[in-house]
């Protein structure tokens, strides 16, 4: 039976832009697919996490918010 691999944690949470993107791109760098959870705390390093994500050929799979995070599934 194959194992499905973990989802990696990036917490960027305190962090401004370009910071949380910085890290997520860093991950994707290490992984090459799999999925990654992002915990960011302000709206524009979710707009931009989720770009730049996008812009790698990864997808946002899920997007919830919980209090004052975003919690982002990204996936390829």
């Amino acid at each position: 039976m194959k194992e499905e691999p973990m989802s990696e944690i990036v917490d960027a949470r305190g962090l401004s832009c370009p910071q949380p993107v910085l890290l997520v791109m860093s991950k994707i760098k290490e992984k090459a697919s799999g999925e990654i959870e992002v915990i960011v705390d302000n709206e524009v390093s979710r707009e931009n996490v989720s770009r730049a994500a996008r812009a790698k050929g990864w997808e946002v799979r899920e997007e919830r918010r919980q209090g004052d995070e975003w919690h982002l599934i990204l996936g390829q």
